[in-house]
């Protein structure tokens, strides 16, 4: 169901992103207000969000296609709980990084 949620969430996110690069193009003045919000403390928390997130999806992908794919099956709460590990991982070194 994360794999599934993180997919959802990254679908939304997707319009924003592109109407922002198409700022970058159209308004360069006006993409520097944006980017100038970017610099308040909920805005990067919810960066380390959306980097948690796609780190989630990535690697909830690689445990489907391990579990599909290798002729040996380990177990899907090993996979599960080190996609998850690995996640968390990206999240805070992007967070630590953020700060």
């Amino acid at each position: 169901i994360v794999h599934r949620l993180s997919g959802v969430g990254l679908a939304l996110f997707l319009p924003l992103h592109f109407w922002v690069l198409a700022m970058a193009m159209t308004d360069p003045s006006r993409l520097d207000g944006f980017l100038h919000l970017t610099e308040n403390g909920l805005v990067k928390l919810a960066e380390v969000g959306l980097v948690f997130g796609l780190a989630v999806h990535m690697f909830g992908g690689l445990r489907l296609m391990a579990m599909e794919w290798l002729p040996w099956t380990p177990s899907q709460k090993i996979l599960a709980a080190g996609a998850t590990a690995i996640s968390i991982l990206i999240a805070v070194l992007f967070f630590m990084k953020a700060i």
